[in-house]
């Protein structure tokens, strides 16, 4: 069996944290291999080791059985390794062409050659099927040509190995299937690709073999074809797991908790929201479908009163948020679930509890004539720990020393114990495990059930259809379909997402 890549009992120790313990995989040349585990698996940390991002503890890699030490990304890169993060690292204002070259230069070491460039890349995207305009600027571009830009990017350097971090988590259906095509003829081309995600449904269609780690360890490695969903998630956190909620009752849908009309907004010289209509009534959960950029946090941004600037109406539980701030919003019933725990969620150097109280912190039961009740603050901190199973040290740990998991675990807590008529929840499974991702399900679908309404904005598709009773999909600020769940089909909303069919789209 001959490998591309060969991690022989390879450990990563940070301090006391065994973050890759004894891990041997060896990736078949030709191959699509998949890295599958939870958060904190050790995932992540295995591709920084083998991108030269990180040097192993202990342990070796080999690359085409030699063994090899890899300082740098430099030295991977020399060595036939490249990686597209799930972040891209590309500089907008340039054009495609000046990105793909960008560190190895046609021309003079003052000038670039562009023509030189861009025939290059041409003759690139002519043999990988991988077609772009090389000249058109990165910041033009939809984010499934960003990631075709990166791939490209690599294979220009002359890559062997491509390893692709979390590749679909901003895709359209359509446009993971045509990465996949694209993966596919790269394998043929001789490629070897390792594809890190946690979509196990697109495992199970791109790869040929998936190795399973869980707490640093590796579980195991298991060719595709022998195994389903349900043995991988096993693997993974080591029981059964139900996504999607695992009871929907049927409820009566009763008060109008949100209601947006006729709702503008530009920012720059940008029209980013267009005439939006929406509403969200008690006992339901709203979905609203669409690829990164098309509005989606504009609207976060204005339902939850930190952007004023707009036309039309928006009534939060019957009452206009134009003129009311932020405070005045939440505390007439808006629980709140920000795309970006670190950054609106949490404040990661306050402990738990302290966290568990934001936004609550300057009333009664938690605050009396300036000055915060701890007794309250624990006691509400203690009992939101152990019915949300928050796996921490103590309520006085810092969220920074938390799971991404158990960090999301505080803020649901926050903004759902209190029983809300209304929760925003801006992509509330970002980042998580397939074990944390269950339990934001199950918590969403309780709160419905519980007759609150729910206004979910997600780009996991799979995850919006699971959960929604309706869906509206947005592109370029506009409502383009708005569909029950009787009409949900993915291909359908997909060609929306795009813009390929739709309100005032033809075809």
């Amino acid at each position: 069996m001959s490998y591309a890549i060969e991690t022989v009992n390879v450990c990563k120790y940070f301090g006391a944290l065994k973050a890759n313990d004894d891990i041997s995989i060896g990736v078949e040349k030709g191959t699509v291999h998949a890295i599958c585990g939870e958060n904190g698996a050790g995932k992540s940390t295995l591709m920084n080791v083998l991108y030269g991002l990180y040097q192993p503890t202990a342990g070796v890699i080999k690359i085409n059985e030699e063994v090899v030490h890899l300082k740098n990304p430099k030295d991977a890169i020399e060595r036939g390794i490249g990686m597209v993060h799930q972040h891209f690292m590309l500089i907008q204002n340039l054009t495609i062409a000046e990105n793909i070259v960008l560190g190895q230069e046609t021309g003079t070491k003052l000038f670039l050659d562009r023509k030189k460039a861009i025939k290059e890349v041409e003759e690139l995207c002519e043999k990988y099927n991988l077609h772009v305009d090389p000249k058109a600027r990165v910041d033009e571009i939809t984010v499934g040509m960003q990631q075709r830009v990166e791939i490209l990017k690599a294979l220009y350097r002359g890559v062997d190995l491509l390893i692709l971090d979390e590749p679909t988590a901003v895709l359209a259906p359509q446009e993971i299937e045509e990465l996949f095509d694209n993966i596919r003829l790269l394998v043929s081309k001789g490629k070897t690709v390792i594809i890190i995600t946690h979509k196990l449904n697109e495992v199970l269609e791109i790869s040929n073999r998936i190795s399973v780690l869980r707490l640093g360890k590796l579980i195991g490695t298991v060719n595709t074809n022998e195994v389903d969903e349900s043995k991988l998630t096993q693997m993974m956190v080591g029981r059964d797991v139900v996504l999607g909620g695992r009871a929907r009752s049927k409820t009566m849908k009763k008060d109008e908790v949100l209601l947006v009309e006729n709702l503008s907004a530009t920012k720059g010289p940008h029209k980013v929201l267009d005439g939006i209509n929406i509403d969200v009534k008690s006992g339901e959960i709203v979905g609203i479908a669409g690829i990164d950029g098309n509005g989606q946090s504009e609207l976060i941004e204005i339902i939850s009163g930190l952007f004023k600037h707009y036309s039309g109406e928006v009534l939060v539980n019957g009452e206009n948020i134009k003129k009311k701030s932020v405070r005045d919003i939440r505390s007439h019933g808006l629980g709140y679930i920000p795309e970006d725990r670190h950054r609106d969620g949490l404040v990661l150097d306050y402990t738990v509890a302290e966290n568990m109280i934001l936004g609550q912190h300057y009333h009664a039961p938690f605050a009396k004539n300036y000055f915060l009740n701890f007794n309250e603050i624990s006691t509400f901190a203690d009992k939101n720990i152990k019915d949300f199973d928050i796996r921490t040290m103590s309520r006085e740990s810092l969220a920074s020393t938390l799971s991404g998991g158990n960090q999301q675990k505080i803020i649901l807590a926050r903004e759902t114990c209190n029983k809300p008529k209304f929760i925003l929840a801006s992509q509330p499974t970002r980042g998580l495990d397939v074990g944390a991702i269950e339990f934001v399900h199950n918590t969403l679908v309780e709160a419905r059930n519980n007759e609150q309404g729910i206004l979910l904005i997600s780009f996991e598709l799979d995850e919006i259809l699971a959960l929604c009773d309706r869906i509206y999909v947005f592109h370029m600020g506009k409502v383009v379909g708005t569909l029950t769940k009787d009409e949900f089909d993915i291909e359908e909303i997909g060609k929306m997402m795009l813009g390929l069919k739709g309100v005032g789209v033809n075809g």
